[in-house]
């Protein structure tokens, strides 16, 4: 399939939906989305709510789909709107995202279905993947968090 048509374009009210920050070994889990918005861009895996699934819930499903992980989604890295405007200003996408830090706890990372790549990356290796300011500042509170945890239990 080289393309499908997007009904998250020009939504009558924004769309809820998920991101993971998979850490693991403190590595970071990109994929290279297929689709848009952010086509061809390095991005977290992540997706759009299903009717009647919680948030946690589809933050494990799009993992799956995406990356061939299965996660333990624990707690939310952050909340905040991803808005695209078109040519004339009107609001192509508006999403409200909520990211959560994840570990993978089986499977194997390979691209799934809405994605054409998927990598684990060193924190020091991620400006070659061209992320959206967005994105690295997530990684990068996620990244805290994971080492505010790891002091606690010394």
């Amino acid at each position: 399939m080289t393309d499908r048509a997007d009904s998250r374009q020009y939504p009558a009210r924004p769309i809820v939906g998920v991101g993971a920050v998979i850490v693991d070994a403190g590595k970071v889990v990109l994929i290279r989305r297929r689709y848009e918005p952010l086509k061809g861009r390095w991005s977290l895996p992540g997706g759009t709510l299903e009717l009647g699934e919680t948030l946690e819930c589809a933050a494990a499903r799009e993992v799956r789909e995406e990356t061939g992980l299965n996660v333990d989604v624990g707690p939310i890295v952050e909340v905040f709107d991803r808005i695209t405007l078109d040519e004339q200003r009107r609001v192509r996408y508006h999403f409200v995202l909520v990211d959560y830090l994840c570990r993978p706890v089986g499977g194997v990372l390979q691209a799934g279905s809405d994605v054409d790549a998927a990598v684990m990356v060193a924190p020091a290796s991620l400006g070659a993947y061209d992320l959206t300011e967005k994105a690295s500042a997530v990684i990068a509170r996620a990244l805290e968090l994971v080492r505010v945890a790891a002091a606690s239990q010394v």
